[in-house]
């Protein structure tokens, strides 16, 4: 059976050396001879249980009888054996300590993380986190390949999603045309289309920047979409009030501003449930949310907009 590996092992494998409580300056010094990488602290243990760290630089000019109990200052930093590596890496940048012990729930010593890996650590883990933010895929490695990969790939991988976008514009000239002798009637209703998918588009845009950032931090959907739906519905309610005042002001006509509140209100919550969806379920089939997510929702938002737009007026004209 397959043992997942703790992250304080990926971060450091081999065990590291400790000195004894009871050594001098000169036996530690002593023992340190047939290591083969030896870091800048050094664990003194009281039988296996860590009791003090030691500078490598204090122990090298100490004199040969001091005692190892007289050079130790107590373990600042240190981390479980199953904490997570970024952890690691910042117990030490919070403690300001150079090296992390790891130990387990009694105590024991298990192994020093030194300064060359957990500034590597946090490297890693910093363009990881910069990748998924940015809506790229989940490996940073992924996403520099996909930032510096030639024309014929970005091609590829952007046409379809955009091929996928025309066929919806299309789609949405149709459903205006088959409006036609509602625009006939009252052609005051043309005007207000870009109005109502842009502010689809704008709602729809900062639900899918709250949701990618929260994958990237590991905040499950479910913890997001009540907060987000109740928002978008609130968003589209404060939309709605603001544009029937403005319309009934400017154009005097009851009816129309209150076609356009009422779209502005069904397409604002449509488009945060829409944006909130497509990067959860792009992430989950192994696509990437940064080239699909805007388009598609971008085409369905605009779709659907439009029709409710056209089936709200059809309704209330």
């Amino acid at each position: 059976m397959h043992t997942r590996q703790p992250d304080s092992e990926r971060v450091t494998s081999a065990r590291s050396l400790s000195i004894p409580a009871s050594a001098n300056a000169e036996a530690a010094r002593e023992q340190l001879e047939g290591a083969h990488a030896v870091g800048p602290d050094l664990p003194v243990c009281l039988g296996e249980r860590l009791i003090g760290i030691v500078p490598i630089e204090l122990l090298v000019t100490a004199e040969d009888d001091a005692p190892i109990t007289s050079l130790m200052t107590p373990p600042v930093a240190t981390a479980a054996a199953d904490d997570d590596r970024e952890r690691i890496a910042l117990r030490a940048a919070q403690t300001g300590a150079r090296s992390v012990a790891i130990v387990d729930e009694s105590g024991r010593f298990l192994r020093m993380v030194g300064p060359d890996r957990l500034i590597a650590v946090l490297s890693e883990e910093h363009e990881e986190d910069l990748a998924r933010i940015g809506g790229f895929l989940a490996r940073s490695g992924a996403a520099r390949s996909a930032a510096e990969e030639g024309v014929r790939w970005r091609l590829w991988h952007r046409l379809p999603w955009l091929a996928i976008g025309l066929v919806g514009a299309m789609a949405s000239a149709g459903i205006v045309a088959s409006f036609e002798n509602q625009l006939e009637r009252n052609v005051l209703l043309a005007f207000f289309i870009p109005a109502v998918v842009y502010m689809a588009d704008a709602v729809g845009t900062q639900t899918e920047t709250v949701v990618i950032r929260g994958m990237a931090l590991g905040v499950p959907l479910r913890s997001i979409a009540r907060r987000e739906l109740a928002t978008g519905a609130i968003i589209g309610c404060l939309l709605a009030a603001a544009f029937f005042v403005f319309a009934q002001a400017v154009w005097d006509d009851q009816r129309v501003a209150a076609v356009v509140s009422l779209a502005l209100l069904v397409s604002a919550s449509v488009a945060t449930l829409i944006a909130m969806s497509l990067p959860y379920l792009l992430q989950r089939l192994g696509r990437d949310p940064a080239f699909g997510s805007g388009p598609l929702a971008t085409v369905i938002q605009d779709l659907l907009s439009v029709a409710a737009y056209f089936a709200i007026a059809a309704a209330l004209l």
